[in-house]
Parts: structure tokens; C-alpha cells; sequence
């Protein structure tokens, strides 16, 4: 006997609850094999099973997203023309896994089987750092264009002041966006580097004379410090807009070093990425340049110079096109020198302060190695529930359809087969599944190819009261939530 049902003939006396809506990520990084692959090196086979049991582990702790690192030092953990593979993923720059696969790709399939989105990051000047000794392949940008490169300190980088720097950083990371079913595009704190020193003791200024001085010939006028803000800001900006040209619903994040600005708020002291690393943050938050900031808020509660919740207040402060705020949380302290109590307050902080909605946690090892029992306190506390991601309106707001759900008993087995679908031009992309025995509602958040479940029942009253399934887009918008009464369909 089959039931199905897109109109709801009754409704239960306590309707299914909201989800929680928050962003829950992990940074999984790849330099120097923090995180992913464990070392240079790895089989293909060893490298996938890694990277599933990251990912398994984020399902695990009900996180809705990883933010992956794709492009460290100018190299690759995904098949590219432009740029040599990674030498973190094989041990020499250039050569490709054998046998072959992508990562990127096989990530991004991964993750979106358990539901998660999956942010490709990128550092976009850093091109590498000079303590590495391997061989550098024939096609990374330091030995193709060495004009395009400066040495500072102990890295190679790219001079942010040069316009081919910014049409090769963007052309990378354009090629990424269009070939690759990513969530979100991610850049870090990294943009002109932080402060070198040279032997004695003092500071280096990076070297950009070059392009500094065809600005000015070009009939420039800014301060440099100004005209290396601007650069940034240029491509932050431009990048956006190529972002949204190409897949609109792509999320475009940043983030940035912790603090704007010492005495900003008055209390807080420490690095000023202003006029350090020429990252004018605030601007890109108060212009709607990227839909989502995270700082880094490495920060515990209780020190006035950096405390995290009047950092995070400020920062909220400053947000007026409404972007979504979801800071950086220093994980990786939790067993060293925090007790994992710290972030758990911190994520209640954050989820208490207006216009904050979610965490990124640093980093992805830190909870698949429960450090201090961190990955614990987060299933048994704050992350015992899932949550959707929170909605991006100003990027769309049409919602899918409401779902047709129909309960099927299997005629040869004490089963019954629950399944539900969608239709319209808004496909699903991850289904909202609650399921009502007596007064109770269960939520599950189930990725878009799980379309059915089986439940396993002797008789009617062994089932569910009810069941109700909505359909949420890619931009977390939700459609209208069906609702099935299954013991008295089942018996109809």
C-alpha cells in the first residue's frame, strides 16, 4: 500500500520546530601537511582514506562545512594548468598522484554526500617559503615569471602592486570556480606578508620599488601605504564581482587577522593589519565586498588587550551591509593551553552577540584528534543538534518547492519504506527530515541523494506519528514543509 501526500489533511498539535541555523567550520589545511594529507607522500588510496576520515568526523560533529586548501604556496591540490602540484601531496612539486585522482574533486564529492559544503581556500600572493629545499618545478610562477616575484625575508611572494600578480591570482582562482562544484571561495589572513626582520634585528620593507614607481610615473598620488591598501582592496573587490558573475550563489569569504586596528575598540592592543599587512578588513565588511568575514579571534574571553567577545562586538558593529559573521576560534589551543570549556563558551558568546552567526574552528585536527577532549564537549553540548547554514538572502531568496512524501509497506518484510522528492527549477540541497513519536520531535539533516528511509516496524504503532521533510536550496533557503500522518495513512 502506497500513501502519498502534498497537502497536509491535518497537522499535529505541536508543529516540527525550526532548525537551528549556524555555521559550523573547520579549516582543513595542507601547508606543511598540518592537516591533510598526514605527510608527503601518501599512496592515492591512503590520501582518499584520510581525507574520508576528516570528513567523516566533521559529519560526525554535525559541522555544515570545511574550508579546504587548495593553493598554498602557488601550487595545487587539484588538477591545473596554471600552477604545479603541490609538493605536500606527492613530496616533489609538479608530479601528480599516481595513480592518478584529484583531490579537490574527490573532496568536494565527499563532503557533499554527508551534507557539508566545501570552501576552496586560497592564499593568493604567497608563492613560497624558502626554508623548503626541494626542487621547484619548471612551471611554478618563481621560475615561469620570476619578474612577477619578490624575495622578503624568508618567503617568495608576489608583489600584490603588480597587475599581472592580481590577473594571475584571480585567473587561478576563476579556473577553480568554474570547473569545480565548490560552496565558497576563502582567502586567509595573507596579503602582503607580515613583518620580516633581517639579521640585525630590523624591520624589511617589502620590496615593490618596481611597481611603486609606475604608479607614480602613472601620475599616482596615494601614500604607499595607501597604495598598497588600495591594491588589496582592488582585488578583494574584483574578485567578488568575477565570483558573482560566474556562480552567483558561490559564497565569497575572507579571514582576516583578528584585530582592524589597536584601539579598535579603545581597549584592544596587539598587530595592526591596517598598517602591517595593508588589510583594510573593516572596509570590505562595511562595503558588502564578500558575503561572509571571519576573524581570527585566537583570542581567550578574559584578557582585556584581545578579549574575544569585545572583539567580536566590534566587529559585528561594523557590518553594515549585513553580511554573515562567523569568527575564527583557536581549537587548537584546547589541551595546551585551554581547557576546552573556552570554546565552548566561546561559540555561546558568539551565538548571544547580534549579527554573529557560527564558528570556524582552527583547526580541522584539532577535533578529529579530540584534543582535550574538545570534539567531545562539541557533541555532548553546543553541536549536539545539526543546523542548517545560515541563509544568504542578497544572494537569493526563491526557496524550493514542498515535497511530495509517500510511505510505502514492503509486502514481503516488516519494513516500510518512507521516501519524499521535489520539484521546480530550485533543486534541493540537503533535506530537513523530522520524525514525531508522541510529544517528541528528531531532526536530521540528510544530504539531497537521500531520498528515502526505511523503517523497520512489526505493526502501525511502531512507526513515527508523523513525519515532515522540507527541501533547502544551496543559498539555505526553505521551502514549505510537508507533513505525512503515517499510522493513519498506513492503515487507510
Amino acid at each position: 500500500m502506497v500513501v502519498s501526500a502534498t497537502v497536509d489533511l491535518s497537522v499535529p498539535k505541536n508543529p516540527p520546530p525550526r532548525p537551528s541555523r549556524e555555521f559550523r567550520g573547520a579549516w582543513i589545511a595542507t601547508i606543511a601537511n598540518i592537516d591533510w594529507p598526514s605527510k608527503p607522500g601518501l599512496s592515492s588510496s591512503q590520501q582518499r582514506a584520510e581525507m574520508v576520515a576528516i570528513l567523516d568526523k566533521a559529519s560526525q560533529l554535525k559541522l555544515n562545512a570545511v574550508i579546504f586548501q587548495v593553493r598554498p604556496s602557488c601550487d595545487a591540490f587539484y588538477a591545473s594548468r596554471l600552477e604545479p602540484w603541490s609538493e605536500s601531496l606527492t613530496g616533489k612539486m609538479g608530479q601528480p598522484p599516481e595513480p592518478f585522482y584529484d583531490p579537490l574533486a574527490f573532496a568536494i564529492e565527499q563532503a557533499h554526500e554527508r551534507g557539508l559544503e566545501l570552501h576552496a581556500w586560497f592564499n593568493p600572493y604567497r608563492a613560497r617559503n624558502l626554508s623548503v629545499k626541494s626542487e621547484v618545478a619548471i612551471n611554478h610562477i618563481s621560475r615561469a615569471h620570476p619578474n612577477l616575484v619578490r624575495t622578503y625575508g624568508q618567503y617568495l611572494w608576489l608583489d600584490p602592486g603588480d597587475k599581472a600578480v592580481q590577473e594571475h591570482s584571480r585567473a587561478v582562482i576563476s579556473d577553480v570556480l568554474r570547473r569545480y562544484n565548490i560552496d565558497g571561495v576563502h582567502l586567509d589572513d595573507y596579503f602582503y606578508p607580515y613583518k620580516q626582520k633581517d639579521a640585525s634585528g630590523k624591520f624589511l620593507d617589502f620590496p615593490d620599488e618596481p611597481s611603486w614607481n609606475r604608479y607614480l610615473a602613472g601620475g599616482g598620488r596615494l601614500s604607499r601605504a595607501d597604495w598598497r591598501r588600495k591594491n588589496v582592496d582592488d582585488f578583494v573587490q574584483g574578485l567578488y564581482r568575477t565570483i558573482k558573475s560566474e556562480k552567483p550563489w558561490v559564497k565569497f569569504g575572507i579571514s582576516p587577522f583578528g584585530i582592524w586596528r589597536p584601539g579598535n575598540p579603545e581597549q584592544i592592543s596587539g598587530l595592526d593589519a591596517y598598517e602591517q599587512i595593508y588589510a583594510d578588513s573593516r572596509k570590505w565588511l562595511a562595503n558588502g565586498w564578500l558575503d561572509y568575514l571571519a576573524p581570527q579571534l585566537y583570542w581567550a574571553i578574559k584578557p582585556p588587550e584581545h578579549s574575544y567577545p569585545v572583539l567580536l562586538k566590534w566587529w559585528a558593529s561594523q557590518n553594515k551591509e549585513g553580511r554573515h559573521l562567523w569568527p575564527g576560534n583557536s581549537s587548537d589551543k584546547v589541551g595546551a593551553q585551554w581547557q576546552a570549556e573556552e570554546i565552548l563558551n566561546q561559540i555561546q558568546l558568539t551565538r548571544k552577540q547580534p549579527g554573529a552567526g557560527g564558528n570556524i574552528h582552527w583547526h580541522m585536527a584539532s577535533l578529529a584528534g579530540n584534543r582535550g577532549h574538545l570534539a567531545d564537549a562539541l557533541s555532548k553540548g553546543p553541536y549536539s543538534q545539526p543546523a542548517l547554514v545560515p541563509a544568504s538572502p542578497w544572494l537569493d531568496k526563491l526557496p524550493p518547492g514542498k515535497p511530495r512524501i509517500s510511505i510505502e509497506k514492503e509486502k514481503t518484510s516488516e519494513r516500510v519504506k518512507l521516501s519524499w522528492n521535489v520539484t521546480g527549477s530550485e533543486p534541493a540541497w540537503v533535506w530537513i527530515l523530522q520524525t514525531k513519536t508522541g510529544d517528541q520531535w528528531k531532526m536530521e539533516i540528510l544530504p539531497s541523494k537521500e531520498t528515502s528511509r526505511l523503517l523497520k516496524t512489526r505493526n502501525p504503532s511502531s512507526l513515527p506519528d508523523w513525519v515532515a521533510v522540507t527541501a533547502v536550496d544551496r543559498c539555505s533557503n526553505t521551502g514549505a514543509t510537508a507533513l505525512l500522518e503515517t499510522r493513519s495513512g498506513t492503515l487507510r
